[in-house]
């Protein structure tokens, strides 16, 4: 009779033949794998040889049904297109990278019904947590369903025993950037919104009419305009303005893909920026460096604020301390806006 051989690199080894080749336990080298008790460093050696010796691959799934645990982190954005929850994923995955957690990525496309169905979904195939980037969920809702499971969320303010929210200072952003067009000269400012219902929208108008007001310049309805954070959104209300006959030296642009699309609509119409109209933003997205001419905003720091949100929620799912340090908005002067007299 033939002597079995030894399995070799693709012959799909077991928990049992590592143990054997290994000279442990099959419980010991389970323990190792899961992380679950501590492995003498000689055991440890042992076993991460033959892993390595006969490409072990464990069986995740099993795993993961025995722990109860997925290893994977759930991250609810509101577009997969868009440069700011781009660079907000980018942030998440980057901390990430190491803990042994991955991210599983759903849109909600700025929907409640659809954020909760999603939500519904991920909780479903048992992440260990969530991460909500921005969405139209009331906070009593993102509280109730932190009961199943760990829950860190962008663009509010959430305290619970399993949930963590924080926003930036939009209020503040909005007042630095149009007191940065007043600073150059500008009192005709027009200002291009944000949805209505939008708390960051909410808060950019706030900054705006209040920095008018401390400097005693009269708000124009007419120089108020409506968008919806897009760069057609953008254009459109720009069009409205050129069309009111309304006089304005400078736009504040509620974000930047509004700003982008304001550009394009005053180009169409041989207006220069920023010789006739200056323009300004709100969230620096990496492309706004290499608009014509680059455009002067207000930065999110976005990267750093994933980067907070994916730390928060191993954190948390490890019960440790919090202990985070918030990014900070910034004004970022570029070549958009010019001094008049």
């Amino acid at each position: 009779m033939r002597k079995a051989s030894s399995p070799g690199p693709s012959s799909g080894a077991t928990v049992h033949e590592v143990a054997r080749v290994a000279g442990v336990s099959a419980a010991t080298v389970s323990r190792f794998l899961n992380g679950t008790a501590k492995v003498s460093d000689e055991k440890r050696k042992a076993i991460e040889s033959v892993i390595d010796k006969l490409n072990f691959k464990p069986n995740v799934l099993a795993r993961n049904l025995k722990t109860g645990s997925s290893r994977t982190i759930g991250v609810l954005t509101q577009s997969l297109v868009s440069g700011y929850f781009a660079d907000a994923m980018a942030g998440i995955d980057d901390v990430l990278q190491g803990t042994g957690y991955a991210p599983l990525i759903v849109s909600g496309h700025w929907h409640a019904d659809e954020e909760a169905e999603r939500i519904e979904l991920l909780i479903a195939r048992r992440v260990d947590g969530l991460v909500i980037l921005s969405g139209k969920l009331k906070d009593a809702q993102i509280l109730k369903l932190s009961q199943r499971v760990p829950i860190v969320a962008f663009g509010r303010k959430l305290e619970g025993p399993q949930a963590y929210g924080f926003s930036l200072d939009n209020y503040w952003g909005a007042c630095e950037a149009v007191e940065h067009l007043i600073l150059q000269g500008h009192r005709q400012i027009a200002f291009i919104a944000g949805p209505a219902d939008h708390q960051d929208a909410q808060a950019r108008l706030a900054g705006y009419r209040d920095t008018l007001k401390k400097h005693k310049i009269k708000e124009s309805a007419a120089l108020l305009v409506g968008g919806d954070f897009s760069e057609s959104g953008g254009l459109l209300a720009v069009e409205r303005l050129l069309e009111s006959g309304q006089r304005f030296s400078a736009i504040f642009a509620a974000n930047d893909l509004t700003a982008y699309g304001a550009r394009l609509a005053l180009y169409r119409r041989g207006i220069r920026v920023p010789d006739d109209i200056s323009v300004i933003g709100f969230d620096d997205l990496h492309s706004s460096m290499y608009t014509t001419p680059p455009l002067t905003t207000v930065r999110q720091p976005l990267f750093d604020v994933g980067r907070c949100l994916g730390t928060a929620i191993v954190r948390m799912i490890g019960q440790e301390p919090l202990d985070l340090e918030v990014p900070q908005l910034s004004l970022v002067v570029r070549e958009s806006v010019r001094r008049i007299s």
